[in-house]
């Protein structure tokens, strides 16, 4: 990222928010990144889906490099690859009713017809432990967890293989984070996902994750399945 100074704020240099970090998922699995705020957690799931444009590297899925694919190629491939952002409000819409957001998903990839369109959102809407009512309202009239949920249920609608969640959890209360990591969950094995979870709640990580890979200063310092990170940590940090 360029760091800009002076009254015509030009480019004076560059801070790496993520450097030379190699990591690898697997089918069905679930990957979890942690570290603190500000370590690089957040850039790496939104570089890997292009959300923020690599400066260089490469992000293979599916044996396709995502990091070489046109604008188009890579619209094409979100289908597969979704994100579950932190703050469930400002990810949603506000003008949008939650049965518009929901259709959009589908509309942009071009599934089904609006029948089936509307047939798939009202089952997902319910798999995610809300209402059909709840299609024609708007995301102010949900609680956070709710808004959650309805975050999760667009992310899901479009069948994607990859779901990247950005701190899901973290700005939900004590008592509503544990529903919806259940219902993650539960997700996951129902619709055989493989996710990347981003957290700095190492309590979280371990009751969701099968491998953990820890970044500090935009770098992975370490990397291992769960039991042995947590039974016994290689690394200082």
């Amino acid at each position: 990222f360029p760091i800009k100074s002076g009254f015509f704020k030009k480019t004076t240099g560059y801070v790496k928010a993520v450097d030379g970090i190699d990591l690898q998922g697997f089918p069905g699995g679930t990957l979890g990144i942690v570290g603190e705020s500000g370590g690089g957690k957040s850039t790496t799931g939104r570089t890997i889906l292009r959300l923020l444009e690599p400066t260089a590297g490469e992000v293979w899925f599916d044996g396709k490099d995502l990091a070489r694919l046109s604008r188009e190629e890579m619209r094409r491939m979100r289908k597969d690859l979704q994100m579950v952002f932190q703050d469930p409000y400002a990810s949603l819409n506000p003008r949008m009713t939650i049965k518009q957001i929901l259709m959009e998903s589908l509309a942009v990839h071009n599934i089904g017809t609006r029948e089936e369109r509307l047939a798939t959102i009202e089952e997902m809407i319910e798999i995610v432990g809300l209402r059909k009512e709840h299609l024609n309202r708007h995301p102010h009239d949900f609680s956070g967890g709710q808004r959650q949920r309805i975050g999760i249920a667009r992310a899901l609608v479009v069948k994607p293989k990859l779901i990247i969640a950005d701190e899901p959890v973290s700005a939900l209360d004590v008592s509503i984070q544990s529903q919806i990591l259940n219902l993650l969950k539960d997700l996951k094995k129902e619709f055989n996902l493989t996710l990347m979870f981003i957290s700095h709640d190492l309590s979280v990580v371990k009751h969701l994750c099968d491998r953990v890979a820890v970044m500090y200063l935009g770098r992975v310092v370490e990397i291992a399945d769960k039991r042995t990170l947590f039974d016994n940590p290689s690394h200082p940090y």
